[in-house]
């Protein structure tokens, strides 16, 4: 298949962990989100040159969608990966107001522009809205057939939605599903995270970082204090510890690109672990998944 794989053969990142899509093809565990990207003037250069820099590391899946800025988020990647198209694993995702068969295609072709390339390496429904999922599924096949995609999945979608979803002719293809998990957002553990990795289907972790509460926490600065890194290492390390689960945090500072970069190399031993479950428990009930 042409475009199928990723030029990951840079010297930093001997120590990346990937994770392999139902597919077969494998990508970085940790990649690159740019919710709230874009919007700044004053702060479009830097952020570019941080997603460059994560490119530089090999963070090459890259995580945007038609809803960030309106569409900035997505202009402001496009700028980031001119020239660098071919290292990048890319996903965008379309609005379920947008998610109706015909809606999908020319939500993609917008993307597709904003983003100036000829083909999204995965493209997600954003959330469940009022378009039936067997709709959405059928524009995202078709989208595949037409090569304006390679792969496709969900987000914000709980249990009964993606059993759903899967059981939709051509949904047990399903990529994965883009979901809130953190320390401080466990929930998913005690059904959808098992019922994922028994699909082999990847969980994508954003807002690993509780959208930077998380460094605040202070028993995790304690923590992390304690064991030689920084609050933010340490969150991103337990998530990269997890089985089948993606991780895109989201920065455009270079500064923290680095920090973030540095928790490939930070391992959390048993101890360590069980700590941070005393800290932030695992769930004892089924609860809704949350959303931000």
């Amino acid at each position: 298949m042409p475009h199928s794989h990723l030029a990951l053969a840079r010297p930093t990142l001997a120590c990346m962990k990937t994770i392999a899509l139902p597919s077969g093809e494998k990508v970085p565990a940790l990649g690159q989100g740019t919710w709230n990207m874009g919007d700044r003037t004053a702060t479009r250069a830097e952020e570019i040159a941080a997603l460059r820099m994560g490119l530089d590391h090999g963070l090459a899946l890259v995580d945007t969608a038609e809803m960030y800025g309106d569409g900035r988020s997505e202009k402001l990647v496009g700028e980031a990966i001119s020239g660098r198209r071919d290292e990048v694993f890319l996903v965008s995702k379309v609005l379920p107001s947008n998610a109706s068969r015909r809606g999908t295609l020319e939500a993609c072709e917008n993307s597709l522009r904003r983003l100036a390339t000829d083909r999204i390496d995965l493209y997600l429904l954003h959330w469940r809205g009022n378009v039936p999922l067997a709709e959405t599924l059928e524009a995202l096949l078709a989208l595949r057939s037409s090569g304006k995609i390679r792969h496709f999945g969900v987000s914000n979608l709980d249990l009964a939605d993606i059993k759903e979803f899967t059981s939709l002719p051509g949904g047990e293809e399903v990529a994965t599903n883009q979901v809130l998990y953190n320390l401080s957002r466990r929930g998913i553990e005690w059904d959808l995270l098992p019922w994922l990795r028994a699909k082999r289907i990847p969980a994508m972790a954003y807002s690993p970082l509780e959208q930077a509460r998380l460094v605040e926490h202070p028993g995790l600065r304690d923590f992390a204090e304690n064991n030689g890194m920084t609050a933010s290492q340490a969150a991103l390390a337990w998530l990269l510890v997890q089985d089948g689960v993606i991780v895109i945090p989201k920065t455009g500072n270079r500064k923290r690109l680095s920090e973030n970069v540095a928790a490939l190399r930070t391992t959390l031993d048993e101890s360590q672990l069980k700590a941070l479950d005393a800290l932030f428990p695992p769930p004892k009930r089924a609860k809704p998944l949350e959303m931000l």
